[in-house]
């Protein structure tokens, strides 16, 4: 008899040594990562608001972040008013599993949409799946179509260039189209088009959704681009409104348990796929939620650094992130707020 099969695991394995016995803001939950992000290999992101911040600090460190539309034509401060650089392409935030397969589907196997235009309030056009990425909206539903053409063929480009594709789950709640399921980032109505129970559903994504979405974007990915690896992370910031009829911050456990465990799951399926616990960094009890804002929802700048902080230490290597760990963990990042969301529409319904 050896004794307890414990005896001999590292400190990780235990909570006393592991979190409660850890100074705050050293805390690290990152044990070990299957590769790491070379300075010139071509980083691409999608996904949830959260998932600005990790492009926001590799782009300001140096590294190869690939953005495929730029917005080159337009100055400075506008780039970002129309959604040029927030993520690697122009595609707004893909909140939901069903999303990203949607969009690598409409790439790839030309995934046509039935519902793909509504109209504004004032007369405009907006592209039904990124209603909020030009602040004017266009004047015609044909230069909606026109600009979409353009968009997917760049985002076919970062498909197929990217060396590490970084993608943060956020949502499961979603609208789709009854007609041909099509997934939206808003609900019609918020920023365009109109809400008609015979042609729009309410849908909460389950487990086997998710995983089934995530594997064949998976799939699909590595068979385009067989050097791809990728970071699958969890969005910490709680849902902004719930259509169910139960308190949001139930709905919120729901959601960000399915997305978690989807995580996981996938980790151990493909040895190519990594999964970086910023959930963990931000949400853990250990910090007495010190990383939420007032409202206990946007999650503020040390939380940011903390995680990102973690990122580089992991899955950068040391000689290839000259000062990006000099300071303490303490130093504030830029600004939490600095990113854009298109959920936050939502609560702009009624006051």
């Amino acid at each position: 008899m050896s004794g307890s099969p414990y005896q001999q695991l590292a400190d990780h394995h235990f909570w006393r040594r592991a979190v409660a016995g850890v100074e705050r803001f050293l805390f690290d939950p990152v044990v070990s990562t299957r590769f790491t992000i070379g300075a010139q290999e071509r980083v691409a992101t999608a996904g949830s608001c959260f998932a600005q911040h990790i492009s926001n600090r590799l782009s300001r460190i140096g590294f190869n972040y690939h953005v495929v539309e730029a917005g080159e034509h337009l100055s400075a401060d506008l780039r970002k008013a129309f959604n040029y650089g927030v993520f690697s392409a122009r595609y707004g935030n893909l909140y939901t599993s069903r999303q990203l397969l949607q969009l690598f589907q409409a790439c790839f196997a030309g995934r046509e949409v039935a519902e793909a235009v509504w109209q504004r309030a004032d007369g405009r056009y907006v592209d039904a799946l990124r209603p909020q990425i030009d602040p004017e909206g266009f004047a015609t539903e044909a230069e909606v179509h026109e600009q979409r053409t353009l968009h997917l063929a760049a985002v076919r480009r970062m498909f197929e260039e990217c060396d590490i594709f970084v993608f943060t789950l956020g949502l499961t709640e979603t609208w789709r189209a009854r007609s041909d399921g099509t997934v939206y980032p808003l609900a019609p109505g918020v920023a365009g088009g109109e809400h008609d129970p015979a042609r729009h559903e309410f849908v909460n994504l389950d487990i086997h959704d998710v995983m089934a979405d995530m594997e064949a974007f998976l799939d699909g990915l590595r068979a385009i681009n067989p050097k791809v690896k990728v970071i699958l992370t969890v969005s910490p910031v709680p849902l902004i409104a719930t259509y169910e009829d139960r308190n949001v911050l139930v709905a919120t456990t729901y959601s960000k348990s399915v997305l978690r465990v989807a995580a996981d799951m996938l980790y151990r399926k493909y040895d190519w796929v990594e999964y970086f616990p910023s959930y963990e960094i931000i949400v853990g009890n250990y910090n007495n939620s010190a990383y939420f804002e007032a409202d206990y929802r946007g999650i503020n700048a040390i939380g940011v650094d903390h995680a990102m902080r973690c990122f580089l230490a992991h899955y950068t290597l040391a000689t290839d992130k000259p000062g990006a760990m000099a300071t303490p963990v303490v130093a504030v990042a830029a600004p939490a707020q600095d990113v854009v969301c298109d959920e936050e529409a939502i609560d702009q319904v009624r006051p």
